[in-house]
This record gives structure tokens, C-alpha cells and sequence, in this order.
């Protein structure tokens, strides 16, 4: 079962003037599964996204890159679930142009100003004719407060659907930021097997909203590991419609956008943390946080080797304090000059190894009370700078082959 995570209601979830969502059956891995789903953003809404850096990159992947350097402002976003539509070569990618011409045909507009994701096997076909015949009861169904309907349409291993919400003032204008995310396990940066999607009533011009989700990403999305493996399909859309009245945020240093960016941000880290919770098989949440590095990036070096080691996560499974699992891991994480006699390790409120050791005042039973817990935080304090950065996992159970032993089954 997920940790610590249940599911969003309907009501949490703030309904984003300017954007309806609509979903329908297309029957593509399930009969009678809601896996289609279209989102509508209303005109001069602008639009940008971050995507995975995996080579082997879906076609909708591809295809939504080309549609967003030719407009910032497309007329649809479509998402299916069930078939990921990648290692499909150029016939993945005339199946995802066709989706995309079909209901642009319906919307009116040109195919490019349609973005598309898919979610799910890699390397089957996409069934493109499924999806198109089931863009009318999409379309049909489209409503601005359909966000937890959406939320549970995109999910695929996923046992708990993601969705966050936050409102702001601006300048005395109530804005709202609401988002939706998928992913449970194949999550890795840059970035992770997930689908997240979010919107705000603000008005932000493209080129800020741009770099807007770019740092939303690298705090969120960018910080996350289930099983160290990035996938094809990452996609992370953020929406602004403008109809929420408060002044365009039209520049950098515009004294709204970094109340804007944080509240931003927060949903994204909900969501992403929601994914983690949500691990393939997990029982255990895990903070891993890196301090007093002398840079972010050998932070974020460190905190990973440990989070993606397959004897630290199991370690955590058994709720067995092996603590040199987590030393062996800081020592290969590839900072050649690190002095491990330095360097402090905590598990949660416990000091656990210092002077290159294990620490004088460290017992058992405390290591063992602490693993128990379902949320754990481990902190490394390099002791070399400035510098911090923090990630976040999950453990390795038995679920987790199993789940993914019988993933095409």
C-alpha cells in the first residue's frame, strides 16, 4: 500500500478558470477503463513543459516538442494511458499524428497546435483508432472541475491517484495553482515514468512560464528515484489561462512571480512526492538530505547513490539499520576528493557515524527504532561547504519484482 497517501477529493482540488478536462473509454490495455484524456485550455492560455532526456524518447514526446516551438499557445492536450507509444519508430510516430489530426479536426485548429502523451508498455503499437474514436465523449465530457476524474484516468501501476492544490494573492487577486500527477515506479530524473500536469488562473508570458517550470522540475520532479531508471514518456506540462484577473507576470524580477513560483513549486512537490509514496511496492518514504557540500550538484551526487542503492533500499524494507550500506554508498557516489573522516550521517534524530566511523554514541536499538517508522529522513553533512540538496525514495519489497515481473500480464 502507498505510504502515508491517500488519495485527493474532488472538492481539495481547485477548479482552474479557463481549463476543462474531459476523459472517456477508449478500452486500450482494459475494457471499460477511463484511459483518454483531453485537456482544453481557452484561448491565449500559454503552455510549456519539460520532457525526458531519454534517447529512446516516445514519439508523443518528440511530437509534443515540434508542436511547442511552433506555438506556445496549443488548443489541446490529449493523454492516453495503456500503451506508451515508444521503441514504435515512425510508425509511433504517424500513430500520434493521427490521434493529434483527429481532434484537432474536431477542435477546428491545426494538428500542430495539439500536444500528445501516452503512458504505459513500451514497444506495442499504439491503438491510435481506439483513441480517436473516443475524443467525442472526451470532448463531451470536458469540465473545469474534472481534475480528480483526470487524475485517476492517467494512472497506470499508480494505486493512488495525485493531485494537489494551493491558492495565492496577487496583488489582491485570489490565483489558484492546481495539479495532477502519474508515476509509481521506472522513476528516475531526468525525469521519472510520470505524467504531471499543471495549471494556474495566472497570467504569465511564455518565456517566463518556461523557465517557471523548468525550476518547478529541478525541485520536484528532478528529485525523486523509485528504481533508478528514467523512462521514455516524462512529461511535465505547466498551464497558466491568464483568467484569473491579477497583472501578466511579463518579466523575471516581477515582484508576484516568486509567490507565484513557490506556490508552483509546492504543488509539484506534493505531486512528486505523492509518486514516491505511491513506489511500486513501497512501505517506506525516505528523505535523504545532503548538507554543507561545495556544490548543489555533488549534493545531489551523493543523496542519489544513496537513494538508488538496492542494498540501502532493502536495508530499509527489513527495517535492518545496515548503516554501512548507506557509508559505502556516499563513498562511491564520485566525489574523488571527499574526506569521509568528516563527514556526520543521521538516521532521523539519531547520529549514526562521524570520524570516518561509526559514531561513540550510536546504539542499535536506537537505529532499529528509528527504521521501524514509515517516514524516515536520512542527513549527510559533508562538512566541505555551503551547498544542500535533498531527494527523495522509497525502499525495495518483494512487491516490487513481482509488480514488475507481471507488468504485461
Amino acid at each position: 500500500m502507498p505510504v502515508n497517501l491517500v488519495s485527493p477529493v474532488a472538492g481539495q482540488l481547485h477548479p482552474i478558470a479557463g481549463l476543462k478536462l474531459g476523459i472517456a473509454s477508449a478500452g486500450i490495455k482494459q475494457p471499460g477503463r477511463k484511459d483518454v484524456t483531453v485537456l482544453l485550455p481557452a484561448p491565449g492560455s500559454v503552455v510549456a513543459g519539460v520532457f525526458t532526456e531519454n534517447r529512446f524518447c516516445a514519439a508523443p514526446v518528440t511530437l509534443c516538442r515540434q508542436h511547442l516551438t511552433q506555438s506556445a499557445s496549443p488548443v489541446a492536450l490529449v493523454i492516453n494511458t495503456g500503451n506508451a507509444n515508444a521503441g514504435t519508430g515512425e510508425d509511433g510516430m504517424a500513430r500520434a499524428m493521427q490521434v493529434c489530426a483527429a481532434l484537432a479536426q474536431q477542435l477546428g485548429c491545426a494538428a500542430a497546435q495539439i500536444l500528445p502523451f501516452s503512458t504505459g508498455v513500451i514497444m506495442e503499437p499504439l491503438p491510435a483508432d481506439k483513441i480517436v474514436a473516443a475524443l467525442p465523449a472526451a470532448l463531451a465530457d470536458a469540465s473545469e472541475d474534472n481534475w480528480l476524474a483526470a487524475a485517476e484516468a492517467i494512472m497506470t501501476t499508480d494505486i493512488v491517484a495525485k493531485g494537489a492544490s494551493h491558492s495565492i494573492d496577487i496583488e489582491g487577486v485570489a490565483v489558484h495553482v492546481t495539479g495532477i500527477a502519474k508515476g509509481s515506479g521506472m522513476i528516475h530524473p531526468n525525469m521519472a515514468t510520470m505524467l504531471g500536469y499543471v495549471a494556474t488562473d495566472a497570467h504569465v508570458s511564455p518565456d517566463i512560464l518556461q523557465r517557471m517550470v523548468r525550476e518547478a522540475a529541478d525541485v520536484s520532479f528532478n528529485c525523486i528515484t523509485v528504481d533508478g531508471d528514467t523512462s521514455t514518456n516524462d512529461s511535465f506540462m505547466l498551464i497558466a489561462t491568464g483568467q484569473s484577473g491579477a497583472l501578466p507576470v511579463d518579466h523575471w524580477d516581477h515582484p508576484a512571480r516568486p509567490v507565484l513560483q513557490e506556490a508552483i513549486n509546492q504543488v509539484s512537490r506534493e505531486l512528486a512526492q505523492a509518486i514516491v509514496r505511491d513506489g511500486e511496492g513501497a512501505t517506506k518514504f525516505i528523505q535523504i538530505a545532503v548538507e554543507q557540500g561545495q556544490t548543489r550538484e555533488e549534493c545531489r551526487q551523493v543523496a542519489y547513490a544513496i537513494a538508488r542503492s538496492p542494498l540501502v533500499k532493502t536495508a530499509f524494507f527489513a527495517s535492518d539499520p545496515n548503516l554501512g550500506r548507506i557509508l559505502a554508498a556516499i563513498g562511491y557516489a564520485g566525489i574523488n576528493d571527499l574526506d569521509v573522516s568528516n563527514i556526520q550521517v543521521w538516521l532521523g534524530d539519531v547520529l549514526v557515524a562521524e570520524h570516518g566511523g561509526r559514531a561513540a554514541s550510536y546504539q542499535e536499538a536506537d537505529g532499529q527504532r528509528v527504521m521501524r517508522e514509515s517516514d524516515i529522513t536520512i542527513r549527510v553533512a559533508l562538512n566541505r561547504g555551503l551547498a544542500q540538496a535533498t531527494v527523495w525514495t522509497c525502499d525495495f519489497s518483494y512487491d516490487y519484482v513481482k509488480i514488475n515481473a507481471e507488468y504485461r500480464s
